[in-house]
This record gives structure tokens, C-alpha cells and sequence, in this order.
């Protein structure tokens, strides 16, 4: 007979888990694929448009149309052209001038393309010509005027 000891016990793996029962073990990855990252936003903000791009837009005519709906927490909303067609995206980067947009001010801008497709398009330098009369617009800073 061999008188070979015992091999002896191997340490846990994980420093997490020592000392835990198996149902209270940290988990070795995190659950989501996305947790820690930051999901980049598809939309090109004033920050993040290419240079191009925004030469080419300010170089664009001018268009008018009435504001549809603006959320300021959510930081976008929509304008209805004047002369028709489907609406076109607006977000806050882009809005010009001390107050916020409300459904009914009228505004001046101009158009800028979507990427990756650049099929829809983005209004930019969007300035408010006229206040819808009747209702309370809120500056930048959190007065609120009633016009």
C-alpha cells in the first residue's frame, strides 16, 4: 500500500466568493451586456455633428413652421412646416435664443440630415419669431413669462 497524504483542498476561484453559500455568490459578469457602458445617442447634437455637416446646413435656405410639441426633460420635439410635409425633428441643442419652444411659436430654421441613412431630417438654428399668444413660455434659466 502507498501511504501518499491526501491531496490537499484547492482555494475558491473567486475572492467574492469565499465564505458565501452558493445561492449569495457575486456574479462573475454583469448581467446586461450594456451596464457600465454609455450607448452613444444616433442624433447628431450641435456637439456632435461633424463640421461638415453644419457648414452645409447653415449654408441651406431658411424655412418657416409652427412648433408641434417640445418636452424640455426629454430634450426634443417636432415642428410642422409651413408649407407642409411631415414633421421634422427638433432637438434642444439647436434651439437659438432665451425661451423654450411651446406648441404654437412660430420659428425659423433650417435642415440638416439624419445620419446613418440620412433619410430624415433635423432642424437646425431654430429661432422663435413669434410666441404663441395665450400661453406662459419659460426661459432657459426657469422664468416663466406669460405672453
Amino acid at each position: 500500500m502507498s501511504s501518499e497524504p491526501p491531496p490537499p483542498p484547492q482555494p475558491p476561484t473567486h475572492q467574492a466568493s469565499v465564505g458565501l453559500l452558493d445561492s449569495q455568490r457575486a456574479r462573475d459578469r454583469s448581467p446586461s451586456p450594456l451596464r457600465g457602458n454609455v450607448v452613444p445617442s444616433p442624433l447628431p447634437t450641435r456637439r456632435t455633428r461633424t463640421f461638415s455637416a453644419t457648414v452645409r446646413a447653415s449654408q441651406g435656405p431658411v424655412y418657416k413652421g409652427v412648433c408641434k410639441c417640445f418636452c424640455r426633460s426629454k430634450g426634443h420635439g417636432f415642428i410642422t412646416p409651413a408649407d407642409g410635409g411631415p414633421d421634422i425633428f427638433l432637438h434642444i441643442s439647436d434651439v437659438e435664443g432665451e425661451y423654450v419652444p411651446v406648441e404654437g411659436d412660430e420659428v425659423t430654421y433650417k435642415m440638416c440630415s439624419i445620419p446613418p441613412k440620412n433619410e430624415k431630417l433635423q432642424a437646425v438654428e431654430v429661432v422663435i419669431t413669434h410666441l404663441a399668444p395665450g400661453t406662459k413660455h419659460e426661459t432657459w434659466s426657469g422664468h416663466v413669462v406669460s405672453s
